[in-house]
């Protein structure tokens, strides 16, 4: 199954897509597609459903993030050999795990923020999981058994804000919007093999990035795995799995984002985004493209 969210920013209702590409309201069958809802006895319900059933989701509506209420957006650092090649770093003995703001998430197409003062605001293409049972302790033979499906994530960075200003990577990855999820929530059960998924991103129509989750250097069971053990992963939880070569910080001479740039990125299954770059301003619109920043 695809699963969407659409409509407006925090009035998302939740949607399947039809065989015919259209997006049909399950609102009746479930109010969100967030947290429980995402279980496997939720989705197995769910797959039961005819969509030609349910009604039509109204033309033209704005897809949400894919996943409604998220508590826990998990990142995973240097997780492709060819990208931690093109930065020199060497290769993680074990997951590098840090988080990225829930905060941060929003559509696919809506509009990345350059945060105030950004000078190194970067892309990342990455291939996330969505977590479906409840998961502790669970060893990689089985961690596949807890995830729900998967979805493109844009790991937008701001490299400065991650590498220069001392402390964890956390701080240059939970700006506002830096966290495109969907069109898509993709059941698992749709991906043959999703250690060979072919992925791309784009600025202003320059191939910036092309890689393939093959080249992962912990695959996705591995991650479930390995991160289950150092905290509970709840239904609805994300895990962002990492970048292929082709960032802008990897570029000689260094490149990024600016103001008035397009990112599009997709991964193979999974769909694809596109997303308009703006400034940082006090106090943008309140649009459906641009959600609301609260300055305190």
């Amino acid at each position: 199954m695809k699963l969407v969210r659409f409509g407006n920013p925090g009035q998302e209702k939740p949607g399947i897509v039809d065989g015919n590409g259209q997006i049909r309201d399950v609102s009746s069958i479930l109010p969100d597609f967030s947290g429980k809802s995402l279980t496997s006895e939720s989705l197995a319900r769910l797959k039961q459903v005819d969509p030609s059933s349910l009604p039509s989701a109204p033309a033209g509506q704005r897809l949400g993030p894919c996943v409604g209420n998220v508590r826990n957006f998990i990142a995973i650092g240097l997780n492709y050999a060819d990208h931690a090649a093109e930065t020199g770093a060497a290769i993680p003995a074990e997951p590098i795990v840090f988080n990225k703001a829930p905060s941060c998430i929003v559509g696919p197409n809506d509009d990345v923020i350059i945060p105030r003062g950004s000078q190194k605001t970067d892309w990342e293409v990455e291939l996330a999981i969505v977590i479906g049972d409840r998961a502790s302790y669970v060893g990689a033979n089985e961690a596949l058994d807890f995830v729900a499906g998967y979805c493109v994530c844009n790991d937008v960075s701001e490299r400065e804000y991650q590498l220069e200003r001392g402390g964890t990577w956390t701080k240059g990855k939970g700006c506002p919007t830096f966290g495109p999820i969907g069109p898509w929530l993709v059941t698992k059960d749709e991906i043959a093999d999703v250690q060979n998924l072919s992925m791309w991103l784009d600025v202003n129509g320059e191939r910036m990035q092309t890689g393939s989750t093959k080249t992962m250097i912990f695959n996705v069971a591995q991650i479930v795995s390995y991160v289950s053990h150092f905290m509970i992963l709840e239904p609805g939880d994300v895990i962002t799995t990492g970048t292929p070569p082709g960032v802008g910080m990897g570029m000689k001479p260094q490149r990024f984002l600016k103001a008035g740039d397009v990112v599009t990125l997709g991964i193979e299954g999974l769909g694809e985004q596109r997303q308009q770059v703006i400034a940082f301003e006090e106090n943008p619109p309140d649009t459906s493209r641009a959600p609301r920043v609260h300055h305190g």
